[in-house]
């Protein structure tokens, strides 16, 4: 069994990053610019923010934080959107989610210029990518086509089951996955018979958030699976653990590949932020 080590390939996907950006500084030519807003005092967020601003220093990538109150009015973060979609200094605009309730999220996300959308959640760059058109790929489920690559270098024909449809990791990672031309299906709350699925597909992609949902027995031998939940648990004897969406115990003594939790997917959503935010600025 090959554990797919997020971890290793994220640092090459930085380390690439840095030369490229180290080489746009010994042209002349200023280092790319990310403006991340944050709205409120969510702990996650705070946590996330953190460690995209510590990987943009350590890229050479130029960052600057944006805090606004809990409370803020949705105009006054609008204001600001258009304030940094207009400044030609910055290149990728990264606003932190959830927001708080007074904020729809997706009028803010379609205000940020889809040039400058590096998280991918723009829905002209969604559109583009279903049209299978160049344009901005939402990091995680990017970062799981490279950890994906890493075993299969060549995913056509494959039989690809993605579990869970959300617009941030399923509906992408499927509209990807169609790309390389796999045979792709996508699992949901409302699928039937999941365990069959799981059980015909030489690749999973579980991106659902139910803790350890995937049991080992269900998955076909030699699968690849890719682990993009992180969910906190607590066990019998009272301490936190993180687990993902597949019981890994059980994953590893059946699949070909599987990526940790944590330390698998996690690190290649930062990384591909850094290589989307390098994009926006060439």
């Amino acid at each position: 069994m090959q554990l797919i080590d997020g971890k290793a390939v994220a640092a090459e996907v930085r380390a690439e990053v840095a030369r490229t950006v180290a080489a746009r500084r010994a042209d002349g030519r200023r280092p790319p610019a990310l403006a991340v807003v944050l709205v409120g005092d969510d702990p996650a967020s705070h946590v996330y923010v953190r460690n995209k601003v510590k990987a943009c220093a350590e890229t050479g990538i130029r960052s600057e934080e944006h805090r606004l109150a809990s409370d803020v009015a949705e105009a006054e973060l609008l204001a600001l959107v258009h304030r940094l979609n207009a400044d030609p200094e910055v290149d990728g605009i990264l606003v932190q989610l959830p927001l708080p309730p007074q904020c729809d999220a997706t009028r803010v996300i379609e205000a940020i210029d889809p040039a400058k959308d590096v998280d991918g959640f723009h829905p002209v760059n969604a559109g583009r990518l279903a049209l299978g058109l160049p344009g901005f790929v939402p990091c995680t489920p990017a970062g799981c086509l490279r950890l994906l690559k890493t075993v299969h270098a060549d995913l056509a024909g494959a039989e690809a089951l993605v579990i869970g449809r959300s617009t941030i990791v399923g509906r992408p990672m499927a509209a990807l996955l169609v790309a390389e031309s796999a045979t792709v299906t996508i699992a949901h709350s409302r699928s039937r018979d999941l365990p069959a699925l799981v059980g015909r597909a030489d690749i999973v992609v579980a991106a659902v958030g139910r803790p350890e949902l995937v049991r080992g027995g269900w998955l076909k031998p030699g699968a690849t699976v890719i682990d993009v939940g992180i969910n906190r648990v607590t066990g019998p004897d009272g301490r936190a653990r993180l687990v993902g969406d597949v019981c890994f115990a059980e994953a590893a003594a059946v699949a070909g590949a599987i990526t940790p939790v944590p330390g698998g997917v996690g690190p290649m959503t930062i990384a591909c932020l850094l290589e989307n935010t390098l994009k926006a600025a060439a």
